[in-house]
């Protein structure tokens, strides 16, 4: 839509550099200013650093890599060393015929010692494995469950960011409800001093100051109100930033002073709100390339990609127990035994021994009941039950983009539309005044022009928030929320 987009003016490039110096390097640490006051910027990064749902995610990401390299341990050379000390406190014996032996007898049994006091060994093997499918596939298969949990810690990023987004938001909205209610109330009490004065100089009914009292209080009465929206607004977003709910903050910019066609006729800080709120230039963008941005970029469908590659690979680890496993193995063994106080492998060497052995071994699976093939079967509903979850997922995702596309262009066609409200409301307050201060208008007309000017201003602010919360929803519905301090602007973009 060529109507959204942003007029540059011949103040922007004041406007940038304010901006520029008001945000911080990119990638640079921040603490909180001594005020308490905070930023959007800081409070995104405030959460980033502190959010224990990103650290969870970051701990599943650091599991998988371990189990990539628990991996490929199986296709390493396995190697074992044992060793054995051994006291025979009763040497065994056996019996042998005695004519065995020289001078013995006929029928009669010799018994005879088998062993030594102390026996030592010492054992050493190694397993390679030749040929084992199911270990290469099982590489594959930890490798893009690894995929999987480095999309998920993307994913949980994205929504962090977008979650402090809305409660900073939210708390602008409940700020801008008090600021503009304290103004309503100044208004109407300015107003009701004038009529008091007037009734004192027989110019104004006593049903006029009645009327006005009846007004404040009923004005007065919401502030307690719009306090504690305030209060309530700003612990929401202390708990996004992972700060105590108890702490004291002042947010920069305000809804209502927003100006979304025009750069220039901003704040810094209300500038940097509109940076940071969403995808820049949203409306001068197709309906078919956020799609199309959605269905590459978005988490959650990254995410069942993965998990069906995943399943995949697990269905061709389950479909290797059909194959043969082919391991070379070799071990080496010493053992030494000898009689008396333990000397370690004794002092003579005809009490050692020394044995050793290599070879191959083939493993030919034949029969395991129809585990095998259950296991397979089971990969492939998995499969087929997430390629299932994708499609429902992509149409839900599509029909979010339109929603969201859409709600962005009403808002801000409504916000256009509030302004210039704003503007002839506070005119007609001011003609109205004027005529009452002069004899000329009524009470009535006053009142009626102050509830008009405090409904278009809420209203206004309302449109802000509405505008800034939708470009912050349709990024994350297209999967494009900076993950990093580095990435978010810093300038304004075309």
């Amino acid at each position: 839509m060529g109507s959204a987009r942003i007029r540059w003016e011949a103040g922007r490039a004041a406007i940038v550099a304010a901006v520029i110096v008001a945000c911080p390097a990119a990638g640079s640490a921040q603490s909180l200013p001594a005020d308490g006051t905070v930023p959007l910027r800081a409070a995104i990064q405030e959460a980033l650093a502190n959010s224990p749902t990103v650290a969870d995610a970051e701990y599943s990401v650091d599991a998988a890599r371990q189990q990539v390299r628990e991996a490929w341990a199986s296709a390493l050379p396995d190697i074992a060393g044992t060793l054995s000390y051994s006291r025979n406190l009763l040497v065994q014996e056996i019996f042998l015929p005695a004519d065995f032996f020289p001078g013995g007898t006929p029928g009669d049994v010799r018994p005879i010692r088998v062993g030594s006091d102390n026996t030592w060994q010492l054992g050493l093997t190694l397993t390679q494995p030749l040929f084992q499918y199911e270990v290469f596939v099982g590489v594959g298969a930890a490798s893009r469950y690894q995929a999987v949990e480095e999309e998920r810690l993307r994913g949980t990023t994205q929504e962090v960011v977008t979650a402090v987004r809305q409660a900073y938001f939210d708390a602008l909205l409940a700020d801008a409800e008090l600021r503009l209610l304290e103004q309503s109330i100044d208004r109407v009490r300015r107003t009701l001093e004038e009529t008091r004065a007037q009734n004192q100089a027989g110019l104004a009914s006593d049903y006029d100051v009645l009327r006005l009292e009846v007004e404040y209080a009923n004005v007065a009465a919401n502030l307690t109100r719009a306090q504690n929206a305030v209060a309530a607004r700003t612990r929401s977003l202390l708990v996004e930033m992972g700060l105590p709910a108890d702490g004291a903050m002042r947010l920069e910019g305000r809804l209502d002073d927003v100006v979304p066609d025009s750069v220039a006729a901003n704040t810094p800080e209300n500038v940097d709100l509109i940076l940071l709120a969403g995808v820049p230039g949203v409306l001068d963008r197709s309906l078919e390339d956020l799609l199309a941005v959605a269905a590459s970029e978005r988490s959650d469908l990254r995410q069942l990609r993965g998990t069906i590659l995943l399943e995949e690979a697990r269905k061709k680890v389950e479909t290797a127990q059909y194959f043969p496993k082919l391991s070379f193995f070799g071990n080496f063994n010493i053992q030494a035994q000898e009689n008396g106080s333990p000397n370690f492998f004794g002092e003579n060497a005809n009490q050692r021994t020394k044995a050793s052995a290599a070879g191959l071994r083939l493993e030919v699976p034949i029969f395991q009941g129809f585990r095998r093939s259950a296991r397979v079967a089971q990969a492939e509903a998995s499969v087929r039950q997430n390629e299932v979850r994708l499609g429902r997922a992509e149409q839900d995702a599509r029909n979010q983009i339109r929603t969201l596309f859409d709600a962005v262009g009403e808002a801000l066609d409504r916000a256009r539309s509030q302004h210039r409200a704003v503007q002839q409301a506070l005119r007609g307050f001011e003609i109205a005044s004027l005529e009452y201060r002069e004899g000329i208008g009524s009470q009535l007309q006053v009142t009626d022009a102050e509830e008009a000017l405090r409904q278009s201003q809420f209203n206004y602010a309302r449109a802000i928030y509405d505008y800034l919360s939708a470009r912050a929803q349709l990024e994350l519905a297209m999967g494009s929320v900076p993950e990093a301090p580095d990435q978010f602007p810093v300038t304004w973009a075309r």
